[in-house]
């Protein structure tokens, strides 16, 4: 496929409803909005007095090779393929997708023929996808910039995805069920939604304790969008994972 096939989302509707020229259309300032929910800088320990103080000035990319590590933690490609058995041809979406590994390893998976979306919040996050996947010859990826704690903000169409990915996300938010009924909403029936999170926060590589969520909770949440917990597993060392399939 031709470069030009990466479709760059990221200027169409903010996610917030905002006036697209109050925002910096260059990508130049790395700090998001001040009223940015924590859960939004994604795959990053920061507490939410610190979310909003990252330095302009810093290097994207270091910053993108620090939350890139932890993600390193786990084994992408059998997760995706050998667990979740992702296909070539399926349609994923990465809903928080931070450093990009598992959206770089879905676009391996489902090849020319598939597609993949990188959902984030944070514009230079999605910039730096964009980058990765050309560096690796992907072409299949399309990066979408919305807030996934408001339903109906991500401008994917609705009930298409075979699968919807949550990665170290779910944890850095107080609304995890509106996170998840958003992912739902982009599952076709019998889509599936994959959940990791940390299940061992005590080796200071993850969030506080109390930032740690519970997977019966998820449970719970996932069935009042018609998700049905199809299996859960040790995704890592300091993870948990939880497929849904939707009814």
């Amino acid at each position: 496929m031709e470069e030009t096939n990466i479709v760059n989302e990221n200027l169409q509707t903010p996610p917030n409803n905002q006036d697209p020229t109050t925002i910096d259309p260059n990508f130049a300032n790395p700090t998001p909005p001040s009223d940015t929910p924590v859960n939004q800088i994604a795959n990053q320990d920061l507490p939410p007095e610190a979310a909003n103080q990252i330095n302009p000035a810093n290097d994207v990319r270091q910053d993108q090779t620090a939350i890139f590590g932890k993600s390193e933690l786990l084994n992408a490609n059998d997760i995706l393929s050998k667990i979740l058995a992702i296909k070539v041809g399926n349609r994923v979406a990465d809903l928080g997708t931070g450093g990009g590994m598992f959206t770089l390893q879905a676009a391996r998976l489902v090849g020319d023929q598939g597609e993949v979306y990188a959902v984030d919040i944070i514009k230079p996050i999605l910039s730096d996808i964009e980058s990765k996947a050309r560096m690796a010859n992907l072409y299949n990826i399309k990066t979408v910039w919305s807030n996934i704690e408001i339903l109906g903000a991500t401008k994917i169409p609705e009930a298409t995805l075979d699968f919807v990915l949550l990665i170290n996300t779910l944890f850095q938010s107080k609304e995890t069920d509106k996170m998840i009924a958003e992912g739902a909403r982009l599952l076709k029936s019998g889509g599936k939604m994959l959940i990791i999170d940390w299940s061992d926060t005590s080796t200071g590589l993850g969030p506080h304790s109390d930032r740690q969520v519970d997977p019966n909770n998820l449970i719970d949440q996932a069935q009042k969008t018609n998700l049905v917990l199809e299996q859960q597993f040790k995704a890592g060392q300091y993870h948990f994972g939880m497929i849904f399939i939707k009814q």
